[in-house]
């Protein structure tokens, strides 16, 4: 990339970011924490019982092996555990220590107890990626966990904690802020009420003074969390309902506002479910990283909250703040993004997305985001990343949105007329976005879903001038395949050679099927088929896409 291209890229980006993460970052990087070893706090005692949280997923296959993000790997000596070799991401969990909160946890005591002593050996203060602030912060709460739920702490575990939540105190994350910065609330907070006496209550202090700052801030009106992920989301309640259950556990007034913030959470969280009651895949999304949205209703219900499980039986659910919105038609579910990639200074789990979709019938998926298989920089993450990834309009290869290395964007695509409408049994949303008006493109983009029994339509206009090329890809789950049927015209049909829709697509479009990669879980990729519409000529211009259905009552 030519100098003054990158440095517009690098000032695009840098110029977005609160003067807190610039500074913030320069600091964080250039101070030295100083380790402190002194004797641990004595613990707290206990006045009610700890509620079972979610249960994780197991990830210690034997006494020294792990799987994680599809990828099993042994860690049997001190260098394993920060190995270059696997993927940044893998090493985290490695130091995470989420199995001591599996379900099954305590029929490997053994070796979780001999996996905590291990750590502490080969992990000295301050070295390694076990140090990093956002692992330290999960693993902090993930051993206090494990003693909540019975399995005592030795007292080299309790001086070793002592010792990362020191450390933590000087490394809390406020140049990234978001998810991050909360992780680290709460571990102080975790550790603030497990330990006693006037340094634990400085450490509850402080996450007290992050969480009254940042929850109102990152849990929008609508419930959703700001970062525009439904996985994140899903990682951001688990957060809040541990938080709960921690302070009851205590007997620690718990804030008014943290419950109806939950509550509003889980709302949020049904409506963003397709009818499998999995979670949609917008932006840095994944299966199988946050907990299940069934499992979290039922923790928020153990905590003595009243949740609404079920999605909204509402035809049209527009989350304005969040710029989500659901459609339901017998038969049919549809989720539309139109808002946000994110708040503008943070877009680290934003993609060049606006305007795509995903569609469910007969409660099985059948237009899907390409969701996410990994966090390295390169060619894979652009790729996921991207437009051409998403079920959106695609204007001269370039992206809506100029997302680069593995979590920048520099130019962002905005929002804007969105309009939605439901009466006579019609649901149609609109709006418009400016992410091509940039120049040299200099075009609007507006697109309109129509929803109706038994049909959905999505019309796309194209405001401009000059010639330019158009894809319109349709992503499809990987069960589904496409049968051309006449021009323009394709049967979507399951594994069974069953009819599941049809799809029409605009005359004026060349259509082509290609394979593309639908990533449902970290280090997992699957081909599916992508029905792909493509034009090449004058602006301005519309096209169309309908899909039709036989509605099943």
């Amino acid at each position: 990339m030519p100098f003054a291209a990158e440095a517009r890229r690098y000032a695009e980006t840098i110029r977005h970011l609160r003067a807190s993460q610039t500074f913030g970052r320069i600091l964080f990087h250039l101070r030295k924490p100083r380790i402190d070893e002194r004797p641990a706090p004595h613990a707290r005692v206990r006045i009610h019982r700890w509620q079972p949280p979610v249960p994780r997923p197991r990830s210690l296959v034997e006494a020294q092996r792990f799987r994680f993000l599809n990828l099993e790997g042994e860690v049997r000596r001190a260098k394993d555990w920060n190995d270059p070799s696997r993927p940044r991401l893998w090493r985290y969990n490695a130091h995470y220590f989420d199995d001591l909160a599996a379900a099954d946890a305590g029929s490997r005591l053994d070796w979780q107890r001999a996996l905590i002593e291990r750590w502490i050996d080969d992990n000295p203060p301050s070295r390694g990626s076990g140090w990093e602030a956002y692992p330290l912060s999960l693993r902090i709460v993930n051993w206090i966990k494990w003693s909540l739920a019975g399995h005592a702490l030795n007292a080299r575990a309790e001086h070793s904690l002592a010792t990362q939540v020191r450390y933590l105190t000087r490394r809390l994350e406020f140049h990234l802020l978001g998810n991050h910065l909360l992780a680290n609330a709460k571990a102080l907070a975790f550790a603030g009420l497990w330990f006693q006496g006037e340094e634990a209550d400085r450490w509850l202090d402080t996450a007290s003074a992050i969480l009254t700052r940042e929850l109102p801030e990152q849990i929008l009106a609508d419930g959703g969390h700001f970062e525009r992920s439904p996985m994140y989301h899903c990682i951001v309640l688990e957060d809040l309902l541990d938080l709960v259950n921690l302070f009851a556990t205590y007997a620690k007034a718990i804030p008014d506002a943290w419950r109806a913030r939950a509550a509003s959470m889980c709302g949020w969280l049904s409506a963003l479910c397709h009818p499998d009651g999995r979670i949609a895949l917008f932006n840095d999304s994944a299966f199988e990283i946050a907990a299940e949205p069934d499992e979290l209703f039922a923790y928020a219900a153990r905590l003595g909250m009243d949740v609404e499980p079920d999605a909204p039986s509402a035809p049209l659910v527009h989350l304005k703040e969040s710029g989500y919105v659901r459609l339901v038609k017998t038969g049919a579910v549809a989720l539309l993004d139109v808002g946000p990639l994110g708040p503008d200074y943070l877009l680290a789990h934003g993609h060049a997305d606006t305007f795509s979709f995903e569609l469910s019938l007969h409660g099985r998926r059948l237009i899907v985001d390409s969701g996410c298989s990994r966090y390295e920089a390169g060619a894979i993450r652009s790729e996921e990343r991207s437009t051409r990834a998403h079920n959106t309009v695609v204007l001269d290869g370039i992206d809506s949105s100029e997302v680069w290395g593995a979590f920048r964007v520099a130019r962002r695509a905005h929002v804007h007329d969105v309009r939605v409408d439901c009466q006579d049994d019609v649901l149609e949303v609109r709006a418009a976005h400016d992410g091509y008006q940039r120049s040299p493109l200099r075009v609007r983009h507006e697109r309109t879903w129509t929803m109706r029994e038994g049909s959905v339509a999505v019309v796309d206009e194209l405001r401009g001038s000059g010639r330019h090329g158009v894809e319109i890809p349709f992503h499809l789950h990987p069960g589904v395949r496409p049968e051309p049927t006449g021009q323009n015209r394709l049967d979507l049909v399951d594994a069974d050679q069953k009819r599941i829709c049809t799809m029409t697509l605009d005359p004026r479009l060349e259509v082509q099927i290609e394979t593309s990669r639908y990533n449902p879980q970290f280090g997992m990729t699957i081909p599916n088929p992508c029905v792909l519409g493509v034009w090449r000529g004058n602006l301005p211009a519309r096209f169309s896409c309908r899909i039709d259905w036989t509605p099943h009552r």
